[in-house]
């Protein structure tokens, strides 16, 4: 909310600055008459550098800087997220692995002994010769 109200003052002091500016007459408007015969004396004329308009637009300069200056730094500091917002970033874990010791050759992990029983050999079973022929073969 404050950074909205801070954004609309903002945007009114520089139309105000560049409306002040835009209507001042520039000072080298008097300093040729300045010169010239029977004019006054002094170059920017008899009131001086600084009247009602070149006040108040150094005055909204210097408000406009100040809110620049406020809205950078809250930009920078202000704006931090709080712990329990979800910005959909991936964060890094607090707690890190230990890094192994350097002179050491890492072991290679070697497989778990199994629970389950190991798989009895099957037998093979014979070929089973024709009846036929196992007679054949006992005439002889």
């Amino acid at each position: 909310m404050l950074m909205l109200i801070l954004n609309v003052v903002y945007v009114l002091v520089a139309v105000a600055m560049i409306a002040l500016i835009l209507m001042q007459r520039g000072s080298g408007a008097a300093a040729g008459s300045g010169f010239g015969a029977g004019a006054s004396g002094t170059v920017f004329g008899a009131r001086g550098a600084s009247n009602f308009m070149s006040k108040s637009t150094k005055w909204l300069a210097v408000v406009f800087f100040g809110i620049s200056l406020f809205m950078a730094w809250y930009a920078g500091h202000g704006a931090r997220p709080s712990g329990g917002q979800d910005l959909g970033l991936m964060i890094a874990p607090a707690e890190t692995a230990p890094a192994a010791p350097v002179n050491t050759v890492p072991s290679v992990p070697q497989a778990a002994p199994s629970t389950a029983p190991a798989p009895a050999e099957q037998a093979v079973p014979a070929a089973t010769v024709p009846a036929e022929a196992e007679s054949a073969e006992n005439v002889k």
